[in-house]
């Protein structure tokens, strides 16, 4: 059935349960088709469009994004993310001057995700330039402090000083959600690791 096989994938969407899921597909079923049809390839071209900057891993349609090739920037410091939503949520707070790292994922054991799979090794791999600092800002959650320990462990011996955001952010809430305010104190209140 069409409105089952529609429910179901869209139930795969983050945030997005059986029952949401179920007034969406009926919406989606009840509209005209054209509209359908440029729903889904707008969606289909924005993400074959879209791929990861070769220098921080974020979401760009070029090769750097815009953030990385800004010369205003200072490189010498790198907040590393979870996810490209966590940049933008720190650009809206328009307090950090640096660049970024996302690892697309937090380091999970239970979940079976591991260094491998996520973006450690392209981060590690920026280091060897002239950073100063690396600053964790993945989210206060127990995934997300074994991930910023885990790198930490691996970034310290190089020498470049690796913070941690400040407390003040919500314990197992997400950076996505806080407002710029409590973002911008966290930034400027971090501890070094």
């Amino acid at each position: 059935m069409p409105l089952l096989l529609v429910s179901e994938q869209l139930a795969k969407l983050p945030g997005i349960g059986i029952k949401s899921a179920g007034r969406l597909a009926y919406h989606i079923l009840n509209m005209p088709v054209e509209q359908v049809e440029e729903f889904s390839e707008t969606i289909l071209k924005a993400r074959k469009s879209v791929n990861f900057c070769k220098c921080c891993q974020n979401f760009t349609e070029r090769e750097i994004c815009s953030i990385c090739s800004d010369e205003q920037r200072n490189k010498k410091i790198i907040c590393v993310v979870e996810s490209p939503k966590d940049v933008a949520a720190f650009e809206r707070s328009g307090g950090f001057e640096g660049v970024y790292h996302v690892l697309h994922g937090l380091l999970s054991p239970a979940d079976n995700i591991s260094p491998e799979d996520i973006r450690i090794k392209e981060l590690m791999s920026r280091l060897g330039g002239d950073a100063d600092e690396v600053i964790m800002a993945t989210n206060p959650t127990i995934e997300g402090e074994t991930t910023a320990s885990y790198i930490s462990r691996l970034i310290k011996p190089l020498g470049v000083k690796v913070t941690r955001l400040a407390y003040g952010l919500p314990a197992g809430s997400t950076l996505e959600y806080a407002d710029e305010v409590t973002l911008q104190r966290a930034l400027e209140n971090r501890n070094e690791l």
